[in-house]
Parts: structure tokens; C-alpha cells; sequence
């Protein structure tokens, strides 16, 4: 992978992810929100987050992306 595969797949993960919560906290989309909580009692602590969908979402689109540009890369070099 060289410096531009990697900023076209890093770059679609971030931009895929951030617009997915960002619509769903201006919608106010549950499953596209992120959240997080943090309570400390005596007895340990419970941390939960939010809906880690956008992150899988971003995840899809970026393996895709990446894949799209090296196969047009490929054909401009052969």
C-alpha cells in the first residue's frame, strides 16, 4: 500500500464516518449517534458508547474505495 492508497482509504473512512454522525446527531438518529457514559460507583465502573454503525459503515466504503483505486491504477500502468 503506498502514501496515496492509504490517504484515499483513510480519507474515505473519515469523511464516511463523520458525515454518518454527523447526520444522525442533526436528525437525531439513534442508531447513527454517538454517545458515551461513564458512571464510577464503589463496586467498579460501567462505560457504554454509542451506535458503532457509522464506524462499520466507513469501514465498508473505505475497503471498496481503496479497492476501486488500485484497480484504476492498474489499468493506467498496464
Amino acid at each position: 500500500m503506498n502514501a496515496k492508497s492509504f490517504a484515499v482509504t483513510f480519507l474515505s473512512l473519515a469523511a464516511t464516518t463523520g458525515i454518518l454522525y454527523f447526520i444522525g446527531h442533526w436528525l437525531s438518529i439513534p442508531s447513527l449517534m454517538f454517545h458515551h457514559e461513564f458512571t464510577s460507583s464503589q463496586n467498579g465502573f460501567v462505560m457504554t458508547t454509542g451506535s458503532l454503525l457509522p464506524l462499520l459503515i466507513g469501514l465498508i466504503v473505505s475497503f471498496f474505495a481503496e479497492r476501486i483505486y488500485v484497480k484504476k491504477t492498474r489499468q493506467k500502468l498496464g
